[in-house]
């Protein structure tokens, strides 16, 4: 029997994947017009905090904040956040990359979020609220559609 997370994510992807991309809403939960764009995700994640009460991502990851800068390199403001990102090792997994285009299952990015065991540190954002599974979903998708910048 699959957990309900599986199953969700099993379902969300099987509709993503026929071509269901623009209408999203009913998953991404406090962020209803989030879609798998690096321009939506950069916008109205990693930008903005939301309806739950979770923090902006770049509310930490600037080179402002000079103390997580310094520990993690990454910096997640606008104009440096997919350079940080995309095809970057992790600092904390020098292994794994931050996001690995095509790939959700071995982006790090994914792992932080989900709060996988495999993660150096703790789950982000850090002590949450952390994001819905339907937000994490619509990342995931981003990564599997080649993490584009658009």
């Amino acid at each position: 029997m699959l957990s309900p997370r599986v199953a969700f994510v099993t379902v969300l992807c099987a509709a993503l994947a026929a071509g269901c991309d623009e209408s999203l809403e009913s998953v991404a939960g406090p962020t209803p017009n989030l879609t798998p764009t690096f321009t939506s995700i950069q916008r109205d994640i990693f930008q903005a905090s939301d309806s739950s009460g979770r923090p902006s991502c770049v509310s930490c990851h600037n080179r402002n904040n000079t103390f997580v800068f310094r520990q993690v390199d990454l910096d997640m403001s606008p104009d440096n956040s997919y350079a940080s990102l995309v095809g970057v090792a992790s600092r904390q997994r020098p292994n794994v990359l931050r996001v690995a285009p095509g790939d959700p299952a071995n982006s790090y990015l994914v792992h932080k979020v989900e709060g996988g065991s495999g993660i150096s540190g703790q789950r982000m954002p850090s002590g949450g609220p952390y994001l819905a599974d339907g937000q994490i979903a619509i990342i995931e998708r981003w990564i599997e559609l080649g993490a584009k910048r658009d």
